[in-house]
């Protein structure tokens, strides 16, 4: 015998309407990633295997050639630019005592000793001696308030971004500040441990920390530039 037609509709309709819900929620999950996310890349089975992976990347010949041959003028050119454009601003001081995180082999601290700030050392899981020792920046090797700038842009190498911060954080003093440069338009490296999509997502992290400014830069496949300012009283946390 055939199903009455209302029936049949009945059963069409509600099908429709039970199946809408989900279609909606898939289709959301396969949209680009909500803006306030950070997206940890899959396939590190142990934080071994991610001090691993990035050793392979900065102990490779033929980068570390490519860094101090090739690279090495033109990136300490860049680095001094941006740096001269900070002190201009009042952000950083020949008087700054300065960290670089992830600095590999130490265009970056050059370029700070360049531009007069001679207090300057850069950190990296293999040292280069004298401008790089060694150090993993989700542990740094620094006492509490040790500097008055920091700079990086490696944030997308890190495996516990939280941790990244935190750490930078602890080691600024107050008042001091902290200079990230970050890919947001484009995906980084297949070195890369996360994925950022947006300033939104990186200011909730810094929880001690103030902003200071965000601007457009262009920094060897990073474009965005933004600054923090450590809380004089960090004990007071305004963001939950």
């Amino acid at each position: 015998m055939k199903q009455p037609k209302p029936i049949l509709k009945y059963v069409l309709v509600s099908s429709i309407f039970l199946t809408l819900p989900l279609v909606l929620f898939f289709s959301i999950q396969l949209r680009k990633p909500d803006k306030e996310l950070i997206r940890i890349r899959p396939g590190y089975t142990s934080y071994d295997y991610y001090i691993q992976r990035q050793l392979n990347k900065t102990l490779n010949p033929r980068l570390r050639t490519i860094w101090m041959t090739r690279d090495w003028d033109r990136k300490i050119k860049v680095f001094s630019r941006f740096f001269q454009d900070l002190k201009r601003q009042g952000l950083l001081s020949n008087d700054s005592k300065c960290l670089c995180v992830g600095a590999r082999v130490g265009q970056e601290v050059e370029a700070l000793k360049r531009v007069g700030v001679n207090d300057s050392v850069g950190m990296d899981l293999v040292p280069y001696p004298p401008l790089v020792v060694k150090g993993d920046f989700h542990h740094q090797p620094f006492d509490d308030e040790t500097f008055d700038f920091e700079f990086s842009n490696v944030f997308d190498h890190a495996l516990y971004p939280d941790k990244f911060v935190g750490e930078i954080e602890r080691t600024l003093r107050p008042g001091g500040l902290c200079v990230l440069h970050v890919a947001l338009s484009t995906r980084s490296d297949k070195y890369s441990a996360n994925d950022l999509y947006s300033v939104e997502a990186l200011v909730k992290l810094f929880r001690r920390s103030e902003v200071v400014h965000v601007r457009n830069v262009d920094g060897f496949g990073l474009d965005t530039e933004v600054v923090f300012r450590k809380k004089r009283d960090s004990s007071i946390l305004v963001r939950s």
